[in-house]
């Protein structure tokens, strides 16, 4: 589990600097399609690191409810993924 963390933090601080300069090319009045590429891009690895943490999620914490937890836990670890999928197709 160790290196999906690891691998998280990098993306994610990929993001972070991908934000930043995003922020100077507005504060620079850049021109607004080189603007959206650049938020089109990060929306991307986002998408790819959130797609990553959910997929952790299901191997792991879903796999344990399903195989050793109480009737109460699997229903919840499954209903947490319903909604987490509604969430991402509004």
């Amino acid at each position: 589990m160790q290196a999906d963390r690891d691998k998280t933090l990098r993306l994610l601080k990929t993001a972070r600097g991908q934000i930043d300069g995003i922020m100077r090319m507005v504060e620079q009045d850049r021109y607004c399609i080189d603007i959206s590429t650049q938020l089109m891009a990060t929306e991307s690895l986002l998408a790819r690191v959130n797609a990553d943490v959910l997929k952790a999620h299901i191997e792991h914490c879903v796999r344990t409810a399903a195989e050793s937890g109480t009737p109460e836990e699997k229903e919840e670890k499954l209903e947490e993924i319903a909604r987490i999928i509604d969430k991402l197709n509004r």
